[in-house]
């Protein structure tokens, strides 16, 4: 569907996601849904009249719906007058990926990616943890956000964002070879995985809010609890659990900043630095989205209140996957 493209008498039809819906009553007491419809040319407010939910159907925030109805302007602003509406089914083949901020790679092909380097690991003990983890949270990895506003709080970029700290890893290793490759890679691969237990997210991939656990425990603290009852079942060595546990709570680098301890050996200091880089990359390269060469930014919060220069010097391809969001 798109918005924009209607017939001349108005008509369209096709599938959008609904960004919210709330039922209402009319002056006459007969109830009504009025939505927020999103599909790839923007926003529409419509209205589904004479609503009957045995009827109808249920309908919720972030659901991909077939609709087939008519726009029309109403104070000056159009509006769609649903005629049918009915969730998106798996034969209709519809990516919800196109109706979201996304990541832009496959989920699946950088799950894949994980588990094939930690499949590599010359140390049994740090395989077995890695995709032990992996494993257990894969259903919501898949699609999980790695932020509920800052960098990467896109369908899937928890996966995105973590793949992009192990291909950097990955080239860091190369350069300094004394780097123990399994130590730092399992440390990239679950900094962040319990983030899939601090936030509030749909199907859709966008967090609504954080968890009370989430806001009492937070991702740090409770990826080394994970780590401790996974390892611990595994009978993986205490020395190395700390070691990893270690590098989950000192991620953040200082306490000021959410972590536990500071980073206290080579791989935690890699993973601290090599986590704050492919942050700031992301957000510097959302900030400069829309802002004409020569131009400047609104001041990033993010980013110590610094405005970012576009200089006009062309985009990388990776550059231009984020800004397609």
């Amino acid at each position: 569907m798109n918005f924009e493209q209607c017939n001349p008498n108005g008509a369209v039809e096709g599938f959008c996601l609904i960004k919210t819906v709330e039922k209402k009553m009319t002056a006459k007491g007969i109830p009504f849904l009025d939505l927020s419809l999103a599909d790839s040319s923007g926003e529409i407010n419509a209205k589904l009249w004479d609503y009957k939910a045995e009827q109808h159907g249920e309908f919720t925030p972030n659901m991909l719906v077939k609709v087939r109805g008519t726009i029309a302007p109403f104070n000056d602003v159009p509006q769609l007058r649903v005629e049918r509406i009915r969730p998106a089914e798996p034969q209709d083949e519809v990516r919800i990926e196109d109706f979201v901020p996304s990541s832009g790679e496959d989920s699946n092909a950088m799950y894949a990616a994980l588990t094939e380097c930690a499949e590599g690991f010359a140390d049994a003990d740090l395989k077995k943890l890695v995709l032990a983890i992996l494993e257990e949270y894969k259903e919501r990895l898949l699609y999980w956000p790695a932020a509920y506003r800052l960098h990467h709080a896109v369908r899937g970029g928890l996966l995105y964002h973590t793949l992009s700290i192990l291909r950097l890893a990955q080239r860091v290793a190369q350069v300094y070879p004394f780097v123990d490759c399994d130590l730092l890679f399992s440390g990239v691969m679950l900094h962040d995985i319990c983030k899939i237990e601090e936030y509030e997210v749909s199907l859709a991939g966008i967090a609504s809010g954080y968890t009370t656990q989430g806001s009492l425990v937070g991702h740090l603290v409770r990826g080394a609890i994970v780590a401790e009852r996974v390892g611990t079942q595994l009978e993986i060595p205490q020395e190395k659990l700390m070691l990893v546990q270690h590098m989950l709570i000192s991620h953040h680098g200082e306490p000021d900043f959410g972590a536990a301890m500071r980073p206290m050996f080579l791989e935690a200091e890699l993973l601290s630095q090599l986590d704050l880089m492919d942050a700031r990359v992301y957000e510097i390269m959302q900030a400069q989205n829309g802002v004409e060469p020569g131009g400047f930014s609104n001041k990033q919060w993010m980013l110590d209140n610094r405005k970012i220069y576009n200089h006009g010097r062309g985009e990388s391809e990776f550059a231009a996957n984020l800004i397609e969001e």
